[in-house]
Parts: structure tokens; sequence; C-alpha cells
């Protein structure tokens, strides 16, 4: 077997930027208040909760269904969500494996955009709003920042070094829904634009998952942004 023979990617959840960044949209503000890096945004209250069903659900998986690797964005929110998760398991009596970091799966780079909503963007630099604008959401590189093919191409990376490395095995991965949407367009060829509609119908909501399985040589999609571990009230936090 020349792959991997399960790769399942899960969201992080619902994180601090997430929750501030809905609540800036619904009143209508150019600021949401966060300062400080991406990389070291938390988990909002509900995504604890959310990791936290993660956890339980977890405890309920067959031992056949485990990931034998796990591996993790270096980004504090996908970290904690793995932690949160896997401690809950552990309380449940399933034991989960830590997870390896891979600097590779953290979220797109935005550079001098980073942590902005799309109305900072337009009011302090209205330039770059009109650049993406022209450009759409995948081909534009924001300045000092990443398009969604550079995210692929780092994506791509893992994805042959876990096939060398864990041939036959099942891999977990704990990251971004950018590095979901780089995953689908690298294992099933969808042009961006195929996926733009696709995550119009079904966003890749938090802590969901999408799970590839090894038939005939490759990796199939067996189930996409799949929520089993949460509740309704608990599935409307479908953020970028």
């Amino acid at each position: 077997m020349d792959t991997v023979s399960q790769l399942t990617i899960v969201r992080h959840g619902q994180s601090t930027a997430n929750a501030a960044f809905a609540d800036a949209q619904a009143r209508g503000l150019d600021d949401h208040g966060l300062t400080g890096r991406d990389a070291d945004i938390e988990l909002s209250p509900l995504g604890w909760q959310q990791a936290t069903h993660l956890g339980r659900w977890l405890a309920t998986q067959p031992a056949d269904q485990h990931p034998d690797v796990v591996v993790c964005s270096p980004y504090l929110r996908a970290r904690q969500t793995w932690t949160q998760a896997t401690d809950t398991a552990a309380a449940h009596g399933t034991r989960y494996p830590q997870a390896h970091i891979d600097d590779r799966l953290c979220d797109r780079l935005m550079g001098d955009l980073e942590l902005l909503t799309p109305l900072m963007i337009a009011t302090r630099f209205p330039a770059e709003a009109a650049r993406l604008a022209a450009d759409g959401l995948y081909t534009y590189r924001p300045p000092g920042g990443e398009t969604f093919n550079d995210v692929t191409a780092r994506v791509r990376a893992v994805l042959a070094d876990l096939n060398t490395r864990h041939p036959g095995q099942r891999v977990l991965i704990v990251a971004h829904d950018a590095v979901v949407v780089a995953v689908r367009h690298i294992l099933e060829e969808l042009p961006f634009a195929d996926l733009d509609a696709i995550l119009a119908i079904t966003p890749i909501t938090n802590t969901s998952l999408t799970r590839y399985a090894h038939t005939n040589g490759r990796l199939d999609l067996v189930e996409f942004a799949a929520m089993p571990h949460l509740t309704q009230e608990d599935q409307h936090a479908r953020l970028s």
C-alpha cells in the first residue's frame, strides 16, 4: 500500500477570533478588539465545549478506527482542541496518540491583514480590498501572505511525507479549514471554484471531520465536514 489507509482531518474548535469576527460582522463594527498573533488565538468557551464533545465521541469509537498517528497544526487553537479531546476521551477510558506538530499545517498566512475582518480591511487597506475583490479569494495574495496555491503546496508536502512514513496506517490531522480545502483540492483534483460552491452549501464547521479511506490504490472521500459528536446547538459556529 503506497498511501495511508485512512486520513481524517479535524478542524479546530471555535476560536475567540471566530467568535469576535462573527460578533463584529453582526454589529457592523470595524474593530473586534483582538490583538496579538493569529497563531496564539485560543479556543472560545464554545470551542472548548466542542472539543469536549469530540473527546466523548472519540471514546466511543472502536479500536480499529483509532488513528495510529496524529499530526497537528502548531496554532494554539488546534493544539488545545486535540488536548481537550484526548483528555476527555482518556477520562472515559480511551487513550489516543499524542499529536506531532507540523508547522506546514498552519492556517493560511494573511501577512499584513492577519486577524482583520473584511470590513477592517476595507477601512484600513481599501486598495487591498479592491485587489481581493478583483483577484478572488483563492488567487489573492495579501501583503506578506499566501495564496491558496501556497497553502496547497505545503499541505501536498505533508501528505507526501505521511504516505512515505506511514503507509497502511490511519492518520488524523488537526488543523484549519484552509487545510481541509487544500486536501480536497489535492486528493480529488477539485478546482477552487468547485470547492467554493461546495462550501457555500456545506461549510467546514468547527471540529467537523473530513475522512478519506484507501480504496483501489488511492484515497477516496468517505465523509465531508461531518459532525457526529455535535448537537444542533453546537453546530451553529460555521465560521472561517
